[in-house]
C-alpha cells in the first residue's frame, strides 16, 4: 500500500462498548484526518490549515459539524430539494460546542487560518454521533502539525432517578436532566445542557463523574498521537511583538488605563491610542498595534480584580447590576416582558398557537416536533454599531436562544395540561454583557404574563473568573460579567434556574480548562445571585396569569376511540371539512387537529365555536347504549313509525308500537318531522338501532 494511504487504527473498551479511532487512508491533502465509531456510528474529522498567518485580531478557527441524510438512511422529504441545505439549528449548537472545546487549547499569537469539518458518516439509531464530534475533532487535531495541546474528549451525562447515566443512547426515553461535558487534564473545556432543576451539590458530583468517565479517552488519544502524529511547528508566546507591549506599557499605560475604566468611551480611547502610535512610528502594523493595547489592557484589568478586586464598573465580586423588570409591555400580543440588568435590555415576547404551528425537524435521525421554541436576536444597534440588517441569526444568536429553551424545558406544562405551540422571541435592545441570561429572565416573565401554566418562575446569572498567570489555585469569581470581563476573563459561566435548582448551563472558558473545585465554587456564587433576582422578577410577577389573552386561540381537546380516527376523518377528509364548514362558514377561525391516540385538538379565537364543535364531535362519535335515552330530532314519519336522528352516529326507528302504552294507529298523530323527542334505546342489531318511547318522560 502506497504511504499517503496506509490507515492505522486503535479500539479501547469504552462503556461497555468498543471505540474505534482510524487514520491516514482517507484526505491524503488534508492536514489530518480521524474516523471514529461505535457501534454502527462513525463520524469522520478533517483538519486543514492556511499556508500564511492570518493579520486578523483573532484567531480564525472555523468548525462545521455537517449533518448527512444518508447516515440514517434517509432521503430528504422535501420535493423539490434533495441535498442538504443550511446546516440546522442543532447541527450549529453541537459545532459551537466542538468550538468552546478546543479553541482555547491553541496558543493566544496562533494567527493561520484552520478548519475543522466534522461529517457523521453513518448513524446506527442508538449511539449518539454528537458524543463523538469533540473526541474526533481533537484526536486530527493531536495528529497534526497545528500546535495544539490537547487532548480534549466529551460525554454526555444524563440523570434519571438520581442516578447518572453516561452517554445515554438515543433510545433512552425522558430523562430528568441531560449535559455534555468536555475535559482536559481533569479540567472542564465546555459543559452544555439542561436540569431538571438539579442541585448545585449534584452537579458539582455530575462534573466529578464525568471527569472519570473521560480518562480513558484522553489516554488513547495520547498514545495514538504520539505513534502516528506529525511534529508541531513553534509559534511565539505572545499574541504581539514584545517590543511594542513594552512601548505601550512604558508610554500609553495613563491612557490605556482610563479607557478600560470608561466603559462608554474604551472603544474610542483605545483606537486614539493605536492611530497616535501609529502616527508617530509608520514602520508599525496596525493590528499589532491593536493587539499589543489589547493586551495590556487586559493585563490590567486582571491585575485589578486579583490585587484589589476592583472591577471595570466599580461593583463588588458578589455585586449584580441594577434591575429593571416590567411584564405586559405590548397590547396585542399574547404576552410581554421587558428585563434589563444595567445596560443589557431584552423584550421578550410570546406567541400561543395552536398543534399544527410546532415546528418540524428533519434530519438523519428521521422528523421530530418542536412545540416550544426561544429565538433570540442581537442586531448591531444593541452594540451601539452600525452595519448591514441581518435577516438570518448567526451562531451566537441561535446558541443563546437555545440556553433560553433548555433553561424553560423542564418548567413548561405538558402537553396534556397545555396544549398549544409556545414561540418566544427575546429582541435584545441593548447589550453590555450576560444578554442571553437577561433573554433568559424575560423568557420566563413573559411565560407568566401569557398566563402559560409554568411550574416556576427561572433567572439565570453569568459568572466570570480572572486567574494568575500560572497558578489555578489564586483566583477571584466575578458576577454578572459584562463585555470587557467576559473578553479579557478566564471563562463565561452561565447558569439558569429556580429557587429550587439548575435547569441550564453554557460554559466557555479561555483557560486550557477550568478545575472542577472553582466551578463548584462558581456554582455557589450563580444560585446566590440568582435567588436575588428571581425574588425581584416576582415582586413584580410571581405566578402565571389566570386567563390567558383575549388575543390568543382557545385549544381544548376531547378523546376519541382511535379505533374510529377514520370514521371521523371520512373518505379524503369529507366528514371533518364539513363538520368545519357547518360550524365556521368561510371564516377561517376554526382549526381541529386529530392525534394518533385519539385525541381531537379543537382551536379558535371563538369559545362557542369549540363548544359547537366539541359537541359535533362527540355526537358523531358517541357509541349507542341500550336503556340510555337521548334526545332526538324527528327525520321522517311513515305509516309504520318514525326515524329519530339522535346525533351523527346515532339513528333509528321508533316503531309505532312503541310510540306510547296505548294503541297507536296513525303515527302522525303522535309526532311530526322536527319535532324533538325523548327516546330509549331497547334494540342494537349491527347497525340497526330500536327506540322506545314507552316510560320515557317527554317533559
Amino acid at each position: 500500500m502506497e504511504k499517503k494511504f496506509q490507515e492505522h487504527e486503535s479500539t479501547i473498551d469504552f462503556n461497555g462498548e468498543k471505540l474505534l479511532i482510524k487514520t491516514g487512508k482517507l484526505a491524503p491533502r488534508a492536514e489530518s484526518t480521524a474516523w471514529v465509531q461505535i457501534g454502527g456510528t462513525v463520524v469522520l474529522a478533517i483538519v486543514s490549515m492556511s499556508e500564511k498567518e492570518s493579520t486578523l485580531d483573532y484567531f480564525p478557527l472555523t468548525v462545521e459539524y455537517v449533518e448527512k441524510f444518508y447516515a440514517g438512511g434517509i432521503i430528504s422529504g422535501s420535493r423539490f430539494v434533495k441535498r442538504e441545505r443550511r446546516p440546522s439549528d442543532e447541527a450549529v449548537l453541537v459545532a459551537r460546542q466542538i468550538d468552546h472545546s478546543i479553541r482555547s487549547l491553541f496558543p493566544k499569537s496562533f494567527k493561520r487560518e484552520v478548519n475543522v469539518i466534522i461529517t457523521v458518516m453513518s448513524y446506527d439509531g442508538e449511539h449518539d454521533p454528537e458524543t463523538l464530534a469533540v473526541l474526533s475533532s481533537s484526536m486530527a487535531l493531536m495528529l497534526s502539525s497545528i500546535p495544539f495541546d490537547g487532548p480534549s474528549s466529551s460525554v454526555k451525562v444524563g440523570i434519571k432517578a438520581d442516578k447518572f447515566i453516561l452517554n445515554p443512547s438515543k433510545k433512552e426515553k425522558e430523562l430528568d436532566s441531560d449535559f455534555i461535558v468536555s475535559v482536559r487534564e481533569k479540567r472542564v473545556l465546555n459543559i452544555e445542557g439542561y436540569g431538571n432543576e438539579v442541585s448545585e451539590e449534584k452537579m458539582g458530583e455530575l462534573l466529578d463523574f464525568a471527569v472519570e468517565a473521560i480518562e480513558p479517552l484522553q489516554d488513547m488519544q495520547r498514545k495514538f498521537a504520539k505513534e502516528f502524529g506529525k511534529p508541531k511547528f513553534e509559534v511565539a508566546e505572545l499574541p504581539a511583538p514584545e517590543d511594542l507591549i513594552k512601548k505601550v506599557k512604558s508610554d500609553y499605560s495613563d491612557k490605556v488605563k482610563t479607557g478600560l475604566y470608561d466603559q462608554d468611551m474604551r472603544n474610542k480611547i483605545f483606537a486614539d491610542v493605536v492611530d497616535e502610535m501609529i502616527a508617530a512610528d509608520e514602520t508599525l502594523i496596525k493590528h499589532e498595534v491593536e493587539t499589543a493595547v489589547d493586551y495590556v489592557a487586559m493585563k490590567m484589568m486582571r491585575e485589578a480584580v486579583l490585587k484589589d478586586e476592583k472591577r471595570t464598573s466599580g461593583r463588588k465580586l458578589d455585586e449584580f447590576r441594577e434591575l429593571a423588570i416590567e411584564t405586559g409591555l405590548l397590547p396585542r400580543v399574547h404576552g410581554s416582558a421587558l428585563f434589563r440588568r444595567g445596560i443589557t435590555q431584552a423584550l421578550s415576547i410570546l406567541t400561543l398557537a395552536s398543534p399544527k404551528f410546532a415546528m418540524t425537524m428533519e434530519s438523519y435521525m428521521g422528523e421530530e416536533e418542536k412545540r416550544f421554541m426561544h429565538h433570540y436576536n442581537g442586531p448591531d444597534y444593541s452594540l451601539g454599531e452600525a452595519g448591514r440588517f441581518n435577516y438570518y441569526p448567526g451562531r451566537r444568536e441561535i446558541g443563546h436562544g437555545f440556553i433560553g429553551e433548555n433553561a424553560l424545558m423542564k418548567v413548561l406544562p405538558s402537553f396534556e395540561e397545555f396544549p398549544y405551540t409556545i414561540r418566544v422571541v427575546s429582541e435584545v435592545l441593548s447589550q453590555r454583557g450576560s444578554s442571553s441570561m437577561a433573554s433568559t429572565c424575560g423568557t420566563s416573565l413573559a411565560l407568566m404574563d401569557a398566563g402559560v401554566p409554568i411550574k416556576a418562575q427561572v433567572g439565570g446569572i453569568s459568572v466570570g473568573l480572572v486567574t494568575a498567570e500560572g497558578d489555578l489555585e489564586t483566583f477571584k469569581l466575578l458576577v454578572d460579567i459584562e463585555d470587557v470581563e467576559d473578553f479579557y476573563g478566564d471563562m463565561d459561566f452561565k447558569v439558569t434556574g429556580t429557587t429550587k435548582g439548575v435547569t441550564a448551563i453554557q460554559l466557555d472558558n479561555k483557560l486550557k480548562g477550568v478545575p472542577v473545585i472553582i466551578l463548584k465554587e462558581a456554582f455557589q456564587k450563580s444560585k446566590a445571585a440568582r435567588l436575588k433576582i428571581i425574588e425581584a422578577m416576582n415582586e413584580v410577577i410571581s405566578e402565571p396569569r389566570k386567563q390567558l389573552s383575549e388575543f390568543a386561540p382557545k385549544i381544548e381537546s376531547v378523546h376519541i376511540n382511535k379505533n374510529r380516527i377514520g370514521e371521523l376523518i371520512g373518505p379524503g377528509g369529507k366528514n371533518i371539512k364539513a363538520l368545519m364548514e357547518k360550524i365556521d362558514k368561510d371564516e377561517q377561525q376554526l382549526d381541529i387537529e386529530i392525534e394518533d391516540d385519539g385525541t381531537v385538538i379543537i382551536s379558535s379565537m371563538n369559545q362557542s365555536k369549540i363548544e359547537l364543535a366539541k359537541a359535533e364531535i362527540m355526537g358523531m362519535m358517541e357509541e349507542p347504549e341500550i336503556g340510555k335515552e337521548y334526545s332526538g330530532v324527528v327525520d321522517k314519519v311513515t305509516n309504520y313509525g318514525a326515524f329519530v336522528d339522535v346525533n351523527a352516529s346515532i339513528s333509528g326507528l321508533l316503531h309505532v308500537s312503541e310510540m306510547s302504552d296505548t294503541f297507536v294507529k296513525d303515527p302522525n298523530d303522535v309526532v311530526k318531522e322536527g319535532q324533538v323527542v325523548k327516546v330509549k334505546i331497547i334494540k342494537l342489531e349491527g347497525d340497526r338501532i330500536s327506540f322506545t318511547m314507552k316510560g320515557v318522560n317527554q317533559k
